[in-house]
């Protein structure tokens, strides 16, 4: 294939729509208004759709990962947003370090699983 791609934007679901909107606004994504069961949320050149849609077997094996400059900085901003307290359901795992890189985890109000991490260069 000789087109250059230029991004990817994955398609997750929720359980409650309005709920996982603010979620996303939270966790510092912009969001884009697109139909009234779908919206883009976006920050900088990294972008998803979210519908209102759930399909439990679906939002259950749903994982994306997002690449971080600095995961331990990343750790302790996403602390201080307490979403765990807004949001029920809302689970934060703190970073861990393997031999590839470093990450950590936030499952959304409906389930889905986010790895934050970055890698290391060898």
């Amino acid at each position: 294939m000789r087109q250059k791609i230029k991004s990817i934007r994955p398609f997750v679901g929720a359980g409650n729509f309005e709920i996982s909107r603010n979620f996303y606004t939270d966790l510092g994504f912009e969001e884009i208004i697109l139909e009234p069961k779908l919206s883009l949320f976006r920050k900088n050149e990294t972008a998803f759709y979210l519908q209102n849609a759930y399909v439990k077997d679906w939002i259950d094996n749903t994982m994306l990962f997002i690449e971080v400059e600095d995961t331990d900085e990343f750790w302790k901003e996403l602390q201080s947003l307490n979403l765990t307290e807004k949001y029920e359901g809302v689970r934060l795992t703190p970073v861990r370090t393997m031999e590839w890189g470093k990450e950590c985890f936030v499952h959304d109000p409906s389930g889905i699983l986010w790895h934050f991490g970055e890698f290391f260069t060898k």
